[in-house]
């Protein structure tokens, strides 16, 4: 474990790896930062079986620079619909899809107020459902990168190429595509259940 704390950005159904930063460190999740387009601030990816799908939520006044705990969707878009659609036509046949899917649908059928609020029942959702006891930090203001931060915020994005492996393990659409590294937690979720833990740390 870290001595110093790691800085994340919030994130839509966290993919593995900022999971396993989350986990692993002394975390505090920066909501005080400019929202970024094309990242995981609004975005996850899923597995279907047409392969990788981004579920992204549409952001109102995307041209004007928005701190996270401000962001508000775009709810005239049925984005939620969409999303718990899209969810359900890719894991609808997983292994613990059934055990699991009341717990989301009812937080998808729920207007979301903010993409903060939104985001951080998920989160909460997914750590109770991992059965993990651990507070979710969030900052009070912008925190300035330096030495005393491990800074995670740029690191963890699509447009950056992850050196993190997480361990393979048995997706739903094995026999249709190779094995898909660091997707959501919600694809780990689904096809491990209980044991997704491990495939976490």
């Amino acid at each position: 474990m870290s001595t110093k704390t790691t800085v994340l950005s919030m994130a839509y159904l966290p993919n593995i790896e900022w999971m396993h930063a989350f986990l692993s460190n002394n975390c505090i999740i920066d909501i005080y930062e400019n929202f970024q387009k094309q990242s995981y601030r609004n975005r996850a990816v899923i597995l279907s079986a047409n392969g990788t799908f981004p579920l992204v939520i549409p952001i109102q006044n995307q041209h004007k620079k928005t701190p996270m705990h401000a962001l508000q969707p775009d709810n005239q878009v049925k984005w939620q619909r969409q999303h718990w659609e899209s969810i359900k036509a890719a894991y609808g046949s997983s292994a613990f899809y059934i055990h699991y899917a009341p717990y989301f649908e009812k937080l998808y059928h729920k207007p979301a107020l903010s993409v903060l609020q939104f985001e951080v029942e998920l989160l909460q959702l997914l750590l109770k459902l991992l059965k993990i006891d651990r507070p979710i930090n969030l900052s009070t203001e912008y925190i300035d990168a330096t030495e005393n931060y491990i800074d995670l915020r740029q690191t963890i994005s699509p447009k950056v190429i992850s050196s993190f492996e997480p361990k393979p393990y048995l997706q739903i659409f094995a026999g249709k595509f190779p094995f898909q590294s660091n997707l959501s937690v919600l694809d780990l979720l689904f096809n491990q259940g209980t044991q997704s833990i491990s495939y976490i740390l």
